[in-house]
């Protein structure tokens, strides 16, 4: 695993974090990072997660609320006046009032969430404060592909982006700009024009592949895919090149112009994401929308392999003491969830945990993580679906019953947005390894049928006043993530 920090950066984080801990000494916090690949569902988990908490939603797994210890739950100011406040209150109307799912992450928010409770021993009512301050912070899965090339040379990156680029799965996306790039050399004189031609074709093959509905997951650059303001800067002005030898650049080359630009990008956009955001994590969610690239096949599912071993390596896991910790900060957990569990069966769950574990294995295998301590789960933030029987041919089908979005369709059916339909999901095979085997899968097989559908209407919590959204293993999540901290 590439070394994505130098002894200067290490001091920097050091100082920060004996900061921050001095600050919050008489008032603990815990930092939670929620990210994802787009479509994974990242602001709906975060909605579902602070609706729940502060509603008392049914959460029987979430053993701090389940045995009545919590006495308060509440939103504070923003933390930190930099950051951009993350947006609950319109993404839960968006939610509840219009049933539409709200906008993807585009850029970075945060928003702090504070649990009042009583500790579950004596000895921790005296030493605890009874008091935790969440500060959820959301940002897009695709940035945090990017820590990676802060271990790697220009030479590195353009390398394995072209390899990257040859792989079956990418080859229908990357066929243009592999052409533009070919049709240069790395000697010859740079010039703007070029330079914007071989970045436009490189970030429209990028942007072909995320847009896809295969979603190809290992697309870096991420600024690339997701810009926010800096649209147009040169810092995301450069592409990987060929053939680019050992000798060195020659300062007024097309390598050397472009080689620059990497640095820069890596200089002055990768490194302080990382020491700004990454860096202070004390938890951390990855969602994956797993069955996406479980229908597109094994190609797809090592895509999705090789981006979150990508996404692991990046994370600084372990424990720390009462000491290491007022310099050191890591990431006591992870958790790996597969979001959209609702448009299976439940029969299908575990069967979904089960291949998103052995996709979580092999990349903490690649990432050399085999001492972090990550878990899995197949879940849905969000329910919006429920289960139900049909009757077809005699035989009795498992279905799951909701409203489709508007245009969703099913062979000639288009859905208007307003029917509910019953809809067989198909299942997931019980031996995982039949997914990610090409011999076993045979060509254009749906395992899963697909359909999109709307939030469910708001269900009353069991005292049959309070409104809550139905969710999947929501609160098995949340004891993960954060239970050990409220005992």
């Amino acid at each position: 695993m590439a070394k994505i920090t130098s002894f200067t950066d290490e001091a920097k984080i050091a100082l920060e974090t004996l900061t921050e801990r001095s600050k919050s000494a008489l008032s603990p916090s815990l930092r939670l990072g929620v990210t994802g690949l787009s479509r994974a569902g990242k602001t709906v988990f975060i909605t579902a997660l602070i609706h729940n908490l502060l509603q008392g939603g049914r959460l029987p797994l979430f053993q701090a609320h389940q045995s009545g210890r919590i006495s308060k739950t509440y939103l504070e100011h923003q933390p930190n006046d930099a950051i951009p406040r993350f947006h609950y209150e319109n993404h839960l109307s968006d939610l509840v009032n219009e049933r539409i799912w709200p906008e993807s992450t585009r850029a970075i928010s945060q928003l702090r969430l504070t649990i009042e409770y009583n500790s579950a021993s004596a000895w921790g009512r005296w030493l605890s404060s009874g008091k935790l301050s969440i500060d959820i912070v959301d940002y897009p899965g695709e940035w945090l592909l990017d820590l990676p090339l802060l271990g790697k040379t220009y030479r590195q990156f353009s390398q394995e982006s072209f390899a990257l680029a040859r792989q079956p799965a990418h080859r229908q996306f990357s066929q243009d700009w592999l052409n533009e790039a070919h049709s240069v050399t790395a000697s010859q004189k740079a010039d703007e024009l070029t330079i914007e031609r071989l970045a436009r074709s490189f970030t429209a093959y990028l942007r072909a592949g995320k847009a896809d509905e295969k979603a190809l997951s290992s697309l870096p650059p991420g600024r690339f895919l997701m810009p926010g303001d800096l649209e147009g800067s040169p810092a995301l002005t450069f592409s990987p090149l060929p053939d680019l030898g050992e000798s060195k650049f020659q300062s007024d080359s097309l390598a050397a112009m472009m080689e620059r630009r990497y640095e820069s990008y890596k200089t002055h956009i990768i490194k302080p994401f990382f020491r700004e955001h990454i860096a202070r994590l004390d938890r951390q969610i990855v969602l994956v929308d797993a069955m996406q690239a479980i229908n597109s096949g094994p190609e797809s599912l090592e895509d999705l392999e090789r981006a979150l071993t990508e996404i692991l390596s990046c994370f600084r896991p372990g424990r720390t003491n009462l000491l290491s910790g007022l310099f050191k900060r890591r990431i006591g957990r992870i958790l790996v969830a597969a979001t959209k569990a609702d448009h299976l069966h439940h029969e299908s769950h575990d069967r979904l945990q089960a291949i998103v574990r052995r996709l979580v294995d092999r990349a903490i295998q690649n990432a050399e993580l085999s001492s972090a301590d990550i878990d899995v789960l197949a879940m849905a933030a969000i329910r919006a679906t429920r289960e139900g029987t049909v009757t077809q041919n005699g035989e009795k089908l498992p279905v799951i019953i909701g409203t489709p979005i508007a245009g969703e369709h099913i062979g000639d059916q288009i859905f208007d947005g307003n029917t509910e339909t019953a809809v067989f999901p198909g299942d997931l095979p019980k031996n995982p390894n039949k997914v990610f085997d090409i011999k076993q899968r045979t060509s254009h097989e749906d395992l899963i049928r697909f359909i999109r559908f709307r939030p469910p209407i708001l269900q009353p919590a069991e005292d049959g006043l309070k409104l809550v959204l139905p969710h999947i293993r929501l609160d098995r999540a949340i004891e993960f993530l954060i239970g050990d901290k409220l005992q």
